[in-house]
């Protein structure tokens, strides 16, 4: 009896894991396909980039409102968690900021598309921007302070400033291929260098 247990208790533990894995899986590929085509995307094209079938996807996810709130979140946390990641990997604090705003535009060319998703239901849509800026600003406080800190960045820039300033660049990107917020972004960024 002892010993079925236990092997039940192991079997039970890879699966939770490959669901996970799985389920991260769907959502990476979800928000490769809204940064390329927006989040009316056909369901398809998310399941032939996650290399699954449709009904996998609904499986996970039955309606596509639950698919976007879903990739919003993962990629708030995905966010969050590499701005510590990047300062640990050993890169100069600037040069951790600047990988983590790429990512951050990254987040917001989909976000800006998510909330146009969204916005029929205005309490769901708080409650995630604010999760968003829970999440987000201190980690981009952090960075900010590092780089600070290391004395490559002005010091007294405040973090909530900052990403609303990117935020607003990047809007209508999703409207006008002709338009690039990288470039704008990348010119910003630039600017918070401490002069000399």
């Amino acid at each position: 009896m002892n010993d079925s247990d236990p092997g039940a208790g192991l079997a039970g533990r890879p699966k939770r894991a490959d669901a996970r894995r799985n389920q991260q899986t769907l959502l990476d590929a979800a928000a490769a396909v809204f940064v390329a085509s927006g989040v009316e995307a056909p369901i398809r094209d998310i399941a032939a980039e996650a290399g699954v079938g449709t009904a996998t996807i609904y499986r996970h996810f039955p309606t596509r409102a639950d698919l976007i709130i879903a990739v919003y979140r993962h990629q708030v946390e995905a966010c969050a968690e590499a701005g510590p990641a990047l300062l640990a990997a050993g890169a100069t604090p600037y040069a951790a900021l600047e990988q983590w705003i790429d990512l951050f535009v990254d987040f917001l060319v989909t976000k800006h598309g998510l909330a146009a998703a969204l916005r029929s239901d205005n309490a769901q849509f708080d409650a995630l921007h604010a999760y968003f800026v829970d999440r987000l600003v201190p980690v981009c406080a952090h960075l900010l302070q590092a780089a600070a800190a290391a004395g490559e960045i002005r010091a007294g820039l405040e973090a909530y400033e900052l990403m609303r300033g990117i935020g607003n660049l990047c809007i209508g990107a999703d409207g006008d291929p002709a338009y690039d917020p990288r470039r704008l972004v990348a010119l910003l960024v630039a600017g918070l260098r401490e002069p000399g």
